[in-house]
Formats: structure tokens, sequence, C-alpha cells
């Protein structure tokens, strides 16, 4: 199998993000042939269709990071029971301007971790309605709503002892749909 390009979006820009970790750890889980590039966001300007015409360099730097990628893996805390401004403000670059989407086709996975007993069962819903808009063909089975909790993380950065078999599924059914519906 020839090396595969994953795009990770990770909707959180705080330093200690147990997102930024769980897209990590995730990427610990991954047969070699998948290669892991967490794309910058904080640096994009707010979104604003006035600048379609003339993107920032940080835009067409990100746009040009998904259309070189073969899938997607969206890992995103929940906010106010939606994805995360971050998060959203680069979906809204990277589709932009209309008909010149870099998401058409790619296969993603939508993951994400959350202190509430719920994960980011909600966030993730939102966020699958948006990747459908945008003709995005995302996993769908098995979800993945992750409580943040002592043990989730080994004291290495990979994934705890008590959580590494269900996400060892989720990373393989992942792996399996990028295969599947990667260009």
């Amino acid at each position: 199998m020839s090396t595969r390009k994953i795009a990770v979006l990770v909707g959180s820009l705080r330093r200690e993000s147990f997102n930024r970790r769980l897209a990590l750890a995730l990427a610990r889980l991954a047969p070699e042939q998948l290669e892991f590039d967490l794309l910058e966001l904080g640096d994009l300007p707010l979104y604003n269709q006035d600048d379609d015409a003339d993107q920032a360099a940080s835009v067409k730097r990100l746009k040009a990071q998904i259309a070189a990628a073969d899938g997607l893996l969206f890992v995103t805390p929940e906010y106010n029971r939606s994805i995360p401004g971050v998060l959203k403000n680069a979906i809204d670059h990277a589709s932009r301007p209309y008909g010149k989407s870099a998401f058409p086709g790619k296969p993603a996975g939508v993951i994400g971790v959350s202190i509430g007993a719920i994960g980011t069962a909600l966030a993730q819903q939102h966020l699958r309605n948006v990747l459908a808009y945008l003709d995005v063909p995302t996993l769908g089975q098995p979800e993945a709503f992750v409580q943040a909790k002592d043990g989730l993380f080994d004291d290495d950065g990979n994934i705890g002892a008590d959580s590494r078999k269900f996400l060892q599924g989720w990373m393989d059914a992942y792996v399996k749909w990028v295969n599947l519906h990667a260009r």
C-alpha cells in the first residue's frame, strides 16, 4: 500500500488541548502507510467573502494542504454544543470561493474528546452536517465520543490501556474508510 497523506484539523488552539493530544495519539495507532499532518489553523484571518479574490497566504497554504491530502481527520472539542469558531473559520476558508472548495470527495473521520459525559457528540453532529454539504464522505460508524478522564493518555502521550482497544477499532475503521474512498 502506498503512503496516504492525512490532513488533521484540530478544533482547539489551546497549548494543552486534549484534542491535539488525541490527534497525536491516534496517529500512533495508524499503520505506517498513513502520514498525518496537523494543519495550522490559528494564523487564519476571520473569513470575509470580500477577500475571496485575494486570499491570505495562510489560507492558500491551508487549501493546498487539504487539496494534497488523501484523507481528512477532524478532531474537535465541543464549544456551546457546537464546533469551535476556529474550526468553522478554517472550513469556511478552505471551501471558498464558491466552486473552488478543497474538500469534495476527501474521505474524513470525525472524533473528539471533552470533559463532559457525552464527549463531543453535538459538535460532531454539527460538523457532519457541514461536511455533508461540502461533499466530504464521512465515516459514520463507529462513532467515538471520548470523555477526557484519568488514564485516557499514558505518560508517553499514547492512548491509555482502558481506551486503546476501542480507539484502535475506530482507527482501523477510519483507515478502511480512507482506503475505500481515497482517489
